[in-house]
């Protein structure tokens, strides 16, 4: 898969909604009633971080459900692009980028959307081929007023603000010329998935899919 492709992949993915839940999963036994719960509010991209032991086990469970398209989030390595594809992902997510990683999914047809912080960084992608990325940490680098700043000299690249974007300041990210869409967390907050309040969590998400 060429740059070029993945992004035209990655283009569609961030297009299905308006909001991408970022997941943190503990415990894979809810996996599937997470994902069931966000696709049915109306969120059907989903990005489970490999931050922990149960994620890869989380995106087999969530890659079964229907409706949902998951992806695996916090890819650093060749070995996680391999592992996430293993277990399901169809496309991944990476808080940067390294020659390796960009590598690594090219080669093994997973759509990246590769993380960049400054506008060295998202012309460097640019220059390889990927027009879609993650914009990270969104608001610790100066949210959407440096967000719209890069995309002035860089229309060429759309993004995925992520990193403290939450339902008060998404709407002022989405209204950018350059965000596709935006990553968070709060569509799933740990509380209630320890709950299962699975009703709770498709209101969340029924909310955040008319952000835009």
């Amino acid at each position: 898969m060429t740059p070029q492709q993945a992004s035209v992949e990655a283009r569609k993915i961030c297009l299905l909604a308006p909001v991408v839940p970022v997941l943190v999963i503990d415990d894979a036994s809810s996996a599937a009633d997470l994902a069931r719960a966000l696709v049915a509010g109306g969120l059907p991209a989903l990005e489970v971080t490999l931050r922990t032991p149960a994620a890869l086990d989380a995106i087999r469970e969530m890659a079964r459900v229907p409706g949902g398209v998951v992806g695996a989030g916090t890819l650093l390595t060749a070995q996680d692009v391999e592992n996430a594809k293993e277990a399901g992902a169809t496309f991944g997510v990476s808080p940067g980028a390294t020659d390796r990683l960009l590598d690594a999914c090219e080669a093994n047809d997973l759509p990246l959307l590769p993380g960049a912080a400054t506008a060295s960084e998202a012309m460097r992608l640019l220059e390889r081929g990927y027009t879609v990325q993650k914009f990270f940490p969104a608001e610790a680098n100066g949210g959407a007023a440096a967000l719209k700043a890069i995309g002035a000299p860089i229309p060429q690249v759309s993004f995925c603000p992520t990193g403290g974007v939450n339902l008060q300041n998404a709407d002022i990210y989405l209204r950018l010329s350059n965000t596709l869409c935006v990553g968070g967390s709060w569509v799933a907050p740990k509380d209630k998935v320890i709950a299962a309040d699975w009703a709770g969590i498709t209101a969340l998400a029924a909310e955040a899919a008319q952000l835009g």
